[in-house]
């Protein structure tokens, strides 16, 4: 969709080149959903591809995705053997059921910073311990997990004219077992219940619900659990309210399924008999 309310395009190349943030101002990534509906209160477009940001690094402590990388660079990214968990990276990239033009075109960081509960690269790097770097508008940086980035249904931590820099997974939760659940109410939807769990060498089991809530929530248990305590400690740890309503599912409904995949993951991961 054309913006015809856009009067400027600024193409930064250094951090130092931002422009000071002003009311009408957007970042522009891939773009995806700022093209998809008129922004009529938009006037300037700061286009970060002249940033040139390397899309995926890998260090000794982790791995560093940039906001910019999207989702065709990440499904496509070879994970060494050793890393268990890679298999959500490819499961998470098909939860966003889009066509290829927009996995070659939408970014990690747009899917994070646009904060909605069915957000796949939110539930992956909220589910990996993912640490997001925000370069403050006022200058210095702020690093937070992934999981307190997002506050709410298209709510997140970020202030006017903050940028979401890069996400930072740790190597220790790609090396863990993992189980992945997601359902929809049509074969093609949008995530209803999106849950990720992760068992290291201890026998600590996480999990990580997302999609049936407003926000990530994470429930650790220090070891093996039963299907009693595991229901127990999500029934406390989500109160009704933080389940999500829309057109692809109800509050209830959705509750019901976080319990159920939930428990599918617990007996996947500990060899149990779902109960």
């Amino acid at each position: 969709m054309d913006l015809n309310t856009i009067t400027a395009v600024s193409r930064p190349q250094t951090r130092s080149e931002l422009p000071v943030w002003t009311p009408g101002d957007a970042w522009l990534a891939g773009g995806t959903w700022l093209f998809s509906e008129p922004q009529i209160h938009l006037t300037r477009l700061i286009d970060l591809a002249d940033l040139k940001w390397p899309a995926l690094t890998i260090t000794d402590s982790h791995l560093s995705i940039a906001a910019t990388c999207t989702i065709s660079q990440l499904d496509a990214f070879t994970c060494p053997p050793d890393w268990l968990a890679a298999p959500l990276i490819s499961q998470c990239c098909r939860a966003f059921l889009a066509s290829f033009k927009i996995w070659k075109t939408a970014t990690v960081g747009g899917n994070l910073c646009m904060s909605l509960p069915a957000g796949p690269m939110i539930s992956l790097t909220s589910a990996l311990d993912g640490i997001c770097t925000i370069w403050k508008a006022g200058g210095g940086e702020q690093r937070m997990p992934v999981a307190d980035f997002v506050t709410g249904n298209q709510r997140n931590r970020l202030s006017p004219g903050d940028l979401l820099r890069q996400i930072d997974i740790p190597l220790p939760p790609l090396k863990r077992r993992s189980a992945f659940r997601q359902i929809s109410l049509a074969p093609v939807g949008r995530s209803a219940a999106l849950l990720i769990g992760s068992l290291d060498g201890n026998g600590a089991l996480k999990l990580t619900v997302t999609a049936s809530t407003v926000r990530p929530i994470q429930i650790s248990f220090p070891g093996p659990t039963d299907a009693s305590t595991l229901r127990t400690a999500i029934s406390e740890e989500i109160p009704d309210d933080l389940y999500y309503t829309d057109i692809h599912g109800k509050p209830l409904w959705r509750k019901h399924m976080t319990l159920r995949l939930a428990e599918e993951i617990r007996a996947e991961l500990l060899g149990a008999t779902p109960s």
